[in-house]
């Protein structure tokens, strides 16, 4: 995001104004379909990512698996028509440079290991396409980025909400002004999670709790609404189960500042149901997406005038497309290792001001 805004209007209003016509177009363009390796065949590999690969998008398929359990390789290499030789280990990972049929690298592993496999992918030369948060630091974040340069592999992120007919309008309607100057921004996403013993309750794996894992999605939204980057933060956290708990956050709150003025206010939790939602009010009315906001599909939204009556698409075949576009044609993804970056630099700011107990610069 480039934080001079008239430059960021022009660029994101085209890309909000243009992609649908993308996503409805690019079927209709005979293609080389581009090949991807899951690297992780855990519950979103699973339920999302796989069954898009094999029913929705243009321009890429599913080639190869990278899994730690061989009965799911033997299950998957059943059900998605997969060779053996395109099965591999963990440690067979580094064998990818040998196979022709892998274009794209997706890694879906918990987000400690984001950084490891993403950089032995891009040294492998592929190119990469990384679940988010894209990694526990922002530091590693640059690690990332550095490698697959050096590498000249496209990196991206999977932020899938950037790439759905209802964000897209959302951030038109900021950037083109429809109800004015944007003078303020809510957004919130949590969930009551379940099983005490999964990885995202493990700092080691996950980084961090509600934040690192649904937070990001209320964050993300902030900032593409707003179009800048925040210049100061304030954050405040609260746990009703510290045994659950005891290592990542369960609830959080936060106010970003932008240096043209918008106010942000932000919330994220792992204690209950029910908040998920995207606003923004302006001079002369207001248009927000809930109370499905960041779901996989359902999203809905209105604004001062009405309903939002948009399309719904896959999350997930809508993001790889254009990822596999971006290789085709030579062209930067809208979501590229930058992004992840600017988003772990805000979340490292919360964390710190929970600690100081303080607004803190960003």
């Amino acid at each position: 995001m480039n934080t001079n805004r008239r430059s960021f209007v022009k660029t994101s209003a085209a890309l909000a104004a243009s992609a649908p016509f993308i996503l409805t177009a690019r079927a209709e363009e005979p293609t080389k379909k581009l090949g991807v390796a899951l690297v992780g065949l855990g519950s979103l590999a699973t339920n999302q990512i796989a069954p898009a690969l094999a029913k929705n998008t243009k321009l890429c398929k599913l080639t190869a698996l990278v899994s730690g359990t061989p009965e799911k390789l033997t299950t998957w290499q059943a059900q998605y028509g997969i060779p053996a030789s395109h099965c591999y280990s963990y440690e067979q990972f580094d064998s990818l440079k040998d196979n022709p049929d892998v274009d794209i690298v997706y890694v879906v592993l918990p987000n400690s290991l984001h950084p490891e496999y993403v950089i032995r992918a891009a040294k492998a030369g592929k190119h990469v396409f990384t679940e988010k948060p894209m990694a526990n630091s922002a530091a590693e974040c640059q690690q990332m980025i550095d490698a697959c340069r050096q590498a000249k592999r496209k990196l991206g992120v999977a932020y899938r909400c950037q790439f759905t007919p209802h964000h897209l309008e959302m951030i038109r309607l900021s950037r083109y002004e429809v109800f004015g100057k944007l003078k303020a921004v809510e957004a919130a996403f949590g969930f009551k999670i379940g099983d005490p013993k999964q990885w995202r309750l493990r700092k080691a794996l996950a980084g961090g709790g509600a934040l690192m894992d649904v937070g990001i999605y209320a964050l993300q939204g902030m900032r593409y609404l707003v179009g800048e980057e925040p210049v100061s933060v304030q954050a405040f956290e609260t746990k009703t189960d510290k045994v659950k708990f005891a290592e990542v956050d369960e609830t959080i709150t936060w106010e970003l500042k932008f240096p043209g003025g918008v106010l942000a206010k932000g919330a994220t939790s792992y204690a209950f149901n029910g908040m998920n939602y995207l606003r923004g009010y302006a001079d002369n009315g207001w248009f927000e997406l809930g109370p499905q906001a960041y779901g996989y599909g359902g999203l809905n939204g209105r604004t001062s005038r009405g309903p939002l009556e948009l399309p719904q698409v896959d999350h997930f075949a809508a993001e790889l497309d254009d990822f596999a576009e971006c290789i085709l044609k030579s062209r930067p993804t809208r979501v590229p290792g930058e992004e992840g970056l600017a988003d772990l630099k805000v979340i490292e700011g919360i964390y710190r001001s929970i600690a100081e107990g303080k607004a803190v610069k960003l």
